[in-house]
């Protein structure tokens, strides 16, 4: 393991809880830590516990009038509207400190790396990358990512990539930067005309002094470990070149899986393994190795979360699990107590993670390629259809 890797962690995380049937369970945070434990991933690794951030650091991207709602909103669960007591975001119990926590979370990852003591940080429990600066939105009150993203630009950071794996678009990061040129967003995600937000095309791309810094990849349904990635390439890497970032912050969402309840595109477990090597490769190459990791959607809680965030924390601490390896028969048989769901029996699901670079052959991608190279490349000073760029 590398003694420059962080992982934040606090069973209170569990209290950010939407409650009854809510898709977004935190069983599936409980799960994660439970597999990369008993999988030996976490051995002699100490985790960082967080603090609630403050309200000065949520009111980074967030209005306090904002704040002063959810923090009365389960006294008047009816009547403060700013998106709050929707079937999507549904009044809890300490609404306000659970969410303030999981902002404080990805603080500390931030506040890591930034003060030295480590290159690369992970928080589970962070990337809820919809809640926008007024609402709550998408199964998130607070936006984590966008808070650690304003504090690393008042703490040494001038230029920061945040990159977005999620199958919805990462909107609320997108609109919270969307005129900074210090910041570009890329977003690869299940197309807005099948998937809400209905957010997220390719003629998005900022605005003022930061035209060209948002960058959106919207694939179509269907789209496979092999296609994800050839999209992924035929992108993400030259734009990081040419951007230079200082610093990684990835929102890590495993809703892409062929499983996932709530969408339609066609990864896998190695998928998604195979994409966190490949943002660990791009830190080290295009960002000093600086890379702050977060988690985001998933609703495969039982089946899919816990293999793809334990390959995601292996991934962040330099000790990848290897796809055959067996599930822990104790991690099994918590797990079947709670489901009635078959349970996988290893770290794999088989998937087939070769692809071919989009120079080469046709694939249903490509379309959504081209758009995007032909939006944003320019601004950038690259050619959309030369293949060195």
């Amino acid at each position: 393991m590398s003694t420059r890797a962080a992982v934040v962690w606090t069973p209170d995380f569990l209290a950010y809880d939407l409650g009854g049937d809510h898709p977004l369970d935190p069983v599936r945070l409980d799960l994660t830590m439970r597999l990369a434990t008993e999988l030996g991933v976490l051995e002699g690794v100490e985790p960082l516990v967080p603090e609630q951030a403050p309200d000065e650091e949520v009111q980074r991207v967030h209005v306090p009038s904002y704040l002063t709602a959810v923090k009365s909103a389960p006294e008047h669960p009816f009547g403060v509207g700013h998106g709050l007591g929707t079937e999507d975001n549904p009044i809890f119990l300490g609404m306000h400190e659970a969410s303030a926590l999981v902002c404080g979370g990805s603080l500390l990852a931030a506040r890591e790396i930034a003060e030295g003591r480590a290159d690369r940080a992970v928080n589970i429990a962070g990337g809820l990358h919809h809640a926008m600066r007024d609402r709550a939105s998408g199964f998130c009150v607070y936006n984590d990512c966008a808070v650690a993203i304003s504090w690393l630009l008042d703490h040494g950071f001038d230029r920061v990539a945040y990159i977005d794996v999620d199958v919805h678009h990462g909107d609320g990061v997108q609109a919270a930067f969307y005129a900074d040129p210090r910041v570009l967003t890329i977003s690869l995600h299940q197309h807005p005309m099948t998937l809400w937000p209905g957010t997220g095309w390719p003629g998005e791309y900022g605005e003022g002094d930061a035209e060209g810094c948002a960058v959106n990849v919207p694939l179509p349904p269907g789209t496979p470990d092999s296609s994800w990635l050839r999209a992924f390439h035929a992108v993400v890497p030259s734009l990081l070149a040419e951007f230079r970032p200082q610093i990684l912050v990835t929102q890590c969402g495993v809703d892409t899986h062929v499983e996932d309840p709530l969408a339609d595109l066609g990864l896998t477990v190695d998928g998604h393994r195979t994409i966190y090597r490949a943002l660990r490769e791009l830190a080290v190459h295009t960002a000093g190795g600086k890379w702050l990791a977060v988690g985001g959607g998933g609703y495969g809680l039982f089946r899919v979360v816990p293999r793809s965030w334990t390959h995601l924390i292996a991934t962040v601490l330099d000790r990848d699990v290897e796809p055959d390896r067996p599930l822990p028969a104790g991690w099994v048989a918590h797990a079947a107590s709670l489901t009635g769901q078959q349970l996988p029996i290893s770290m794999t699901d088989g998937g087939d993670t070769g692809y071919v670079p989009w120079t080469e052959g046709a694939d249903r991608v490509d379309t959504a390629v081209l758009d995007t190279r032909r939006a944003v490349f320019p601004l950038h000073g690259l050619d959309p259809d030369d293949p060195r760029d």
